[in-house]
């Protein structure tokens, strides 16, 4: 996002932040191999949905709901079970397991009169109204609790806002995190950059990481990660980001990816691929020699706001980092490399906004031994160039398609990579003017928040023009699309033979399932009362909607 400047004393002495002094740093501490993911804990079921994603593969596809409906209307309460109020803004969640439901959100509509604060007049006075002080909610980040049957409010954690302003700590945004649920606990990251492991009966921390204080992160604008656990050890990126002038990385030496203990948040491994130029003093606050290090891929370009994947290919446990560099990484379980794919055009070029190098938003997802995933910016960017790949994950090394030969010049002179793992990349500049005016854009496919959902080979993926893509998974040849003709922050959803997708125009759209064009045209159109930036999900026969203040519970009503 970008800021207007703010503390600027408090950033130079996070600019102090030591010297990068090698490549590529990699701290690993001894530990046992990562086991692939264990059985659902004992208090959840094969139909809840308990992390972002609903699996570590994070495909945006439930294949046990079943009898969902495709419509429902909010005033007339025809097939809502329950609502409930959240605050102004919740990104984090839903998630479900155990009979209560989990989301992400502010205190700007106060459950706690605790946190609240005398309203002042304009003399800066409490103001009185027919003898009553009127109050302000105190901005906070807020997790609460619901129970899954009624949508009862049961209980809540909440999290002071970080000293720093909207650099670090966006006002009023709350808690990006979407928590992961495991038998009595659960796991997510505080607005405070913390990993926060909690008890689900009560909301109370068991422990927490303070990633700023621990690993000197300096987290741009937010911190929103939803953590992956995998077996023993929870995979967590770190939000490390550039200061509010986007002209350098204050904290080049801190980690972007690490490796936690869950039994009491030590963490035994990091890594900070994005930032591997070798910085000095002079460089850091050089903002030609910024942009050079981001438009050779060697740097943070502005966020890190995306999740890790796991999967196991071919007998090799493998965790994808979305770095803020632009690249997709995979790591074994220990932490060492097995490959990294540069997702950004060679010739792709940084400016804040305008440029077409991006980074990710989006998640990726496996499937059948391939990662998917789309490369987009903060949506107060806007639109944009954007590009979806299909990445073979049996590859080793630098899987690129092209290799950089000479890099002292831009555009760089580069090389067929023989050993690329691109099986396929939809997106770029359309130059054909028919087909330009026939789809309303100049460029096929667009930046994107969205993670993919792919199901029978199928592939779901919308970017933030509002336009839904269907795709051949193997191929990557398109099927049909459908624009909305407004934003879209989440991500579509398969289940129970239908396509849910939320809008910024308050509108919740369901397409049929399939490759037949015939699909491009929703089944239905179901208008709420907030934007829609949290991706639907369902569990339990249930489907949750999460506006930016409200969560519905939404089930087919019996007749």
């Amino acid at each position: 996002m970008n800021t207007n400047p703010a503390l600027k004393r408090w950033l130079a002495a996070a600019v102090t932040i030591g010297i990068l002094g090698a490549a590529m740093v990699f701290v690993a501490r001894p530990g046992a191999e990562t086991p692939p993911p264990p059985a659902q804990p004992a208090k959840t079921t094969s139909q809840d949905w308990i992390m972002y994603g609903g699996s570590p593969a994070r495909n945006m596809v439930n294949l046990t709901a079943k009898g969902l409906p495709a419509k429902w209307d909010i005033e007339a309460k025809e097939n809502i079970k329950w609502s409930s109020d959240l605050g102004s803004k919740a990104y984090g969640g839903p998630v479900i397991a155990g009979g209560l439901v989990l989301i992400g959100t502010n205190n700007q509509n106060p459950r706690d009169p605790k946190w609240t604060k005398p309203k002042l007049d304009a003399k800066g006075k409490p103001e009185v109204v027919n003898g009553k002080t009127q109050t302000d909610p105190v901005d906070l980040g807020v997790v609460m609790c619901f129970d899954e049957s009624n949508g009862k409010f049961k209980w809540q954690a909440v999290h002071e806002k970080l000293p720093g302003g909207q650099v670090i700590d966006w006002p009023r945004e709350g808690i990006c995190s979407s928590p992961y649920l495991e038998g009595d606990l659960f796991y997510y990251i505080s607005n405070r950059c913390e990993v926060v492991c909690a008890k689900v009966a009560t909301g109370a921390p068991v422990w927490k990481l303070d990633m700023i204080k621990e690993l000197g992160v300096f987290p741009h604008n937010i911190s929103d990660n939803s953590p992956l656990l995998v077996g023993d050890y929870l995979w967590v990126v770190t939000s490390n980001g550039v200061n509010e002038d986007h002209l350098n990385v204050p904290a080049p030496k801190a980690p972007s990816f690490i490796k936690v203990d869950k039994k009491n948040g030590k963490v035994l491994w990091q890594d900070n691929s994005p930032s591997v130029a070798l910085l000095n003093p002079k460089n850091i606050a050089n903002a030609n020699f910024f942009k050079d290090l981001v438009n050779r891929g060697e740097l943070i370009q502005h966020g890190q706001w995306a999740n890790a994947a796991y999967g196991v290919v071919e007998g090799q446990p493998q965790v994808l980092f979305p770095g803020g560099d632009g690249w997709l990484y995979a790591f074994d379980p220990m932490g060492k490399l097995i490959w990294k794919f540069d997702c950004n055009p060679k010739d792709a070029k940084y400016a804040l906004k305008t440029g077409e190098r991006s980074d990710f938003i989006a998640t990726p997802v496996i499937y059948k031994n391939r990662a998917y995933i789309g490369i987009g910016q903060d949506p107060e960017h806007k639109q944009g160039i954007g590009h979806l790949w299909c990445i073979d994950m049996t590859k080793k090394g630098d899987v690129s398609p092209l290799l950089v030969t000479d890099n002292t010049v831009f555009p760089p002179k580069t090389k067929e990579n023989p050993n690329s793992a691109k099986v396929w990349h939809y997106g770029g500049v359309i130059t054909d003017k028919n087909v330009q005016k026939k789809l309303r854009r100049n460029y096929y496919f667009g930046r994107t928040m969205s993670t993919c959902a792919i199901h029978e080979d199928i592939l779901y993926c919308s970017d933030l023009d509002g336009v839904l893509h269907c795709l051949d998974a193997k191929s990557g040849k398109p099927n049909w699309e459908y624009n909305t003709r407004s934003e879209i922050w989440s991500s579509p959803y398969y289940a129970d033979g239908k396509i849910y997708l939320g809008t910024d125009d308050k509108t919740v759209f369901v397409f049929k399932h399939g490759a037949d064009p015939k699909n491009a045209k929703p089944i239905a159109e179901n208008e709420m009362d907030g934007r829609v930036r949290a991706t639907p999900v369902s569990a339990n026969g249930v489907l949750y909607v999460m506006t930016e203040n409200k969560l519905y519970a939404i089930e087919e009503k019996k007749k």
